[in-house]
């Protein structure tokens, strides 16, 4: 198999004609009668929809060398399967040597069929694969929108870990119409995200 060289961009696989991810049937399928029976809705239109995912990765070292954050960038593509872009600091900071324009870290934002099939990668195949995993934090933003924290990137099996990748934390948050927290936790949860257990 040929080695991915640098810059190369991400190969994307050409979908089947009329290709729905599994989690968006779910979505329509088993969520929304869910939730329109949960909180009582009475038209569809009403039920909350996850709208987007974003990924922001810091890449402290960065700002000493650019090769970093496009390491970092280069293995969020795989990833994702969608190019990620560097990101740069907007200020001058002093005490931490930053100056405008400097790498600081790398993002990507996935909608429709990408988002879908990252959530569903995320819940089935990465999370589990968190040592002594018992859940993630209940807590979101008051706006209905929920941010997950990722200590290790390496969590991920598109790592290749013989290369001995740079550890990196990561910030996945998802974006739901959501008015509540309430709704946009009944919604993730139904998803399939672990929230942790309440000790009642």
């Amino acid at each position: 198999m040929a080695k991915k060289t640098k810059n190369e961009p991400v190969a994307t696989v050409a979908l089947p004609a009329g290709y729905v991810p599994t989690l968006k049937k779910v979505y329509k399928e088993e969520i929304v009668p869910a939730l329109m029976k949960q909180f009582s809705y009475t038209t569809v239109m009403q039920v909350p929809r996850l709208v987007k995912i974003t990924i922001n990765e810091g890449v402290g070292d960065a700002t000493q060398d650019k090769k970093l954050a496009e390491e970092a960038a280069e293995e969020l593509s795989l990833i994702v399967g969608q190019k990620a872009v560097i990101t740069n600091s907007t200020k001058d900071i002093s005490n931490f040597k930053l100056r405008k324009g400097m790498p600081v870290g790398v993002k990507v934002t996935l909608r429709s069929t990408k988002m879908y099939e990252f959530l569903e990668r995320l819940i089935r195949v990465s999370l589990p694969r968190i040592r002594d995993f018992n859940g993630i934090s209940e807590k979101l933003d008051g706006r209905g929108n929920y941010t997950l924290g990722i200590k290790e990137q390496i969590i991920f099996p598109e790592i290749d870990m013989d290369k001995n990748p740079k550890i990196h934390g990561m910030e996945i948050t998802f974006v739901t119409t959501a008015t509540t927290d309430e709704e946009a936790h009944a919604l993730l949860k139904a998803f399939g995200l672990p929230f942790k257990k309440h000790n009642d």
